[in-house]
């Protein structure tokens, strides 16, 4: 098994981990390690692509990593440790032992799904997972698509499928009007935000974005063909080609969570320095609130200075964070989720998709616990990513644990 050492690894190569590394970097003498386990790094919201520009943060922080002393690592995708003392991780040229000094999580979130009947259809996609899709070359040129869920990533994903030719049939936000109206109402505070708000319906100009509104069916045979919405109590129709769907983001905590990391609320605790409840173990981005990525970038710079042990460059950047905080929170209050939601699943519809296990045999079950050792509900590959938020929306279940291997592994590498 290869083995890789250096004095501050960094698991994630998103808008936290690039931060934490350039200023972990900025200390000389110390080696520093990115693995990602996308080809590329940038994450999800600077997914690399030809043919369209980079923001210039992206730009000037990957360009500060592909020149610097920073080792960076792809297509790697951890999935256990050994007692702490070192990360495991499987690749396609083999698994690669990290061993630990200091560690630095910073593994993002992930969508949230709430079932409805008929989405499992063809054609049903997450909002960032289509997205994602057309960035590695799915054409949706003149393909019909909606866009339904809640939050800004709706309005994001609506311009770039509109830039590669999609029609968008319409953009169906859960959230009220008068939420959004407030929300809109407080960038005034944040003008870096609201030059993008602007900008983002300046591109959106013609599509129908409708608040209050939902999805409340999918409709098709071998694909998904139409889709049911409640729009103001009103049910409407609207055929599509692809629906594209998310109700905001659930952090990933689960390599946190295997190191024994306490997480509060469903994130993981970290103190003022972004260190976690483990010594030499920080965390940052979305694993420690659902914020976006100004607040990512900035937790990713005190962690990174933290862990490299310069505290008064940490600290200078205290206020700046709390700043993104006091954004965060009226992010999440505005875009909160409605309890009609709660109504959308019939008795006949899947919520774990792994194992097939349909709502009306989980609505017998008081935890996740009795479901899952009654029904397998969790026990799929994804181990719970999918249905574990949407049990704990739909019945208030506590999310399942985790334990390793945190995702699918080869035997080989085992």
């Amino acid at each position: 098994m290869n083995k890789i050492a250096s004095d501050i690894l960094i698991v994630g190569g998103g808008a936290a981990g690039m931060s934490a590394a350039l200023s972990a970097s900025a200390k000389n003498g110390l080696s520093v390690t990115i693995v990602d386990d996308n080809p590329k790094l940038g994450g999800q919201i600077w997914r690399a692509e030809l043919g369209r520009a980079r923001s210039s943060d992206a730009s000037d922080l990957i360009d500060a990593l592909d020149n610097g002393r920073i080792e960076i690592i792809n297509n790697a995708q951890v999935f256990a440790s050994d007692d702490a003392s070192c990360l495991l991780a499987s690749t396609p040229a083999g698994p690669i032992e990290f061993p630990l000094e200091k560690l630095i999580i910073a593994t993002g979130a992930r969508e949230q799904f709430l079932p409805f009947p008929g989405w499992t259809l063809p054609n049903v996609f997450g909002a960032g997972g289509l997205q994602a899709l057309v960035k590695g070359g799915l054409p949706v040129k003149d393909k019909r698509i909606v866009v339904a869920g809640t939050g800004p990533l709706l309005l994001a994903v609506a311009e770039y499928l509109r830039w590669k030719g999609a029609a968008i049939a319409a953009i169906a936000e859960q959230a009220s009007s008068g939420k959004i109206t407030r929300f809109a109402r407080r960038l005034w505070q944040t003008p870096s935000k609201l030059a993008q708000a602007a900008a983002l319906r300046a591109k959106l100009i013609g599509v129908p974005y409708l608040t209050d509104c939902w999805v409340t069916s999918a409709n098709g045979t071998d694909r998904v063909e139409a889709v049911n919405i409640n729009h103001k109590g009103r049910a409407r129709t609207l055929e599509c080609d692809y629906l594209a769907y998310g109700y905001h983001l659930v952090p990933n905590t689960e390599l946190a969570s295997v190191l024994q990391c306490d997480l509060k609320n469903g994130f993981v605790a970290v103190n003022e320095f972004q260190q976690t409840t483990r010594e030499n173990i920080y965390c940052a981005g979305e694993p420690t609130g659902i914020g976006g990525v100004e607040a990512a970038l900035v937790q990713g710079k005190i962690a990174g200075y933290a862990a490299s042990g310069d505290l008064a460059a940490a600290a200078a950047l205290f206020r700046e964070r709390d700043s993104s905080r006091g954004f965060a929170d009226k992010l999440n209050e505005a875009f909160a989720l409605r309890r009609e939601l709660k109504t959308l699943a019939d008795d006949e519809t899947i919520v774990c998709r792994c194992e097939d296990i349909e709502y009306g045999r989980l609505k017998r079950f008081d935890t996740f616990r009795d479901a899952k050792l009654q029904t397998r509900c969790g026990m799929g590959p994804c181990q719970g990513r999918v249905c574990g938020p949407a049990t704990q929306f739909l019945f208030g279940w506590e999310s399942p644990g985790i334990r390793p291997p945190i995702f699918p592994v080869r035997i080989e590498d085992l």
